[in-house]
């Protein structure tokens, strides 16, 4: 039985996963806020559908279903770094998305291109490993960019906070005291 007519239906060329992979835009959105318990189900959710997705590929052999295992394990790392991410709202663990994504894409991209041969295999993994290179650039510039917008929003922060406190200025005891401690309360001071 020929391996490749029984491949996964969701199988994609090693470039087209890559990038449907790192389509999503991982730093524009702010971060969720999470229960504790919330996060715990989440988690436990992940972890059922990786074990029923990899339950699936019981019904492969050969490489078909060494390509569908990766597939599961992915989507489950993809999976747990974006509830990461989305628990802590850090902007490093925003970041880790992206580069597990890119890992993850390489990974299943190098399984299928086990399934060819000769120099097609050679331009196979070369293209993944181009694509997971690229990949992870994105990644390291979507990390500065997030960390640069991040010090742009406290350098506009501290400019109004200072702003605000000069207000204050013009105002003598109490009012003075409760002016600055309301803009310290506002600007996170």
């Amino acid at each position: 039985m020929n391996a490749t007519n029984h491949r996964p239906h969701s199988a994609f060329r090693p470039v087209t996963l890559a990038v449907a992979l790192l389509g999503s835009a991982v730093f524009a959105h702010a971060a969720t806020t999470m229960s504790r318990a919330d996060y715990g189900a989440a988690k436990e959710r992940i972890e059922a559908d990786y074990k029923a997705a990899k339950g699936a590929c019981d019904s492969y052999s050969g490489n078909a279903k060494d390509i569908c295992v990766e597939q599961a394990k992915a989507k489950e790392k993809v999976a747990r770094a974006e509830l990461e991410a989305d628990y802590t709202g850090k902007v490093d663990d925003r970041a880790k998305v992206a580069t597990v994504k890119a890992d993850t894409s390489y990974d299943v991209a190098k399984e299928q291109c086990d399934d060819k041969g000769g120099n097609a295999k050679d331009v196979c993994m070369s293209e993944a490993k181009a694509a997971h290179t690229k990949a992870l650039a994105d990644a390291k510039l979507g990390k500065k960019v997030g960390e640069a917008r991040q010090d742009a929003l406290e350098d506009k922060r501290d400019a109004d906070y200072k702003v605000a406190v000069q207000k204050c200025d013009t105002l003598a005891g109490d009012a003075k005291g409760t002016c600055v401690n309301e803009a310290k309360a506002r600007y996170q001071k």
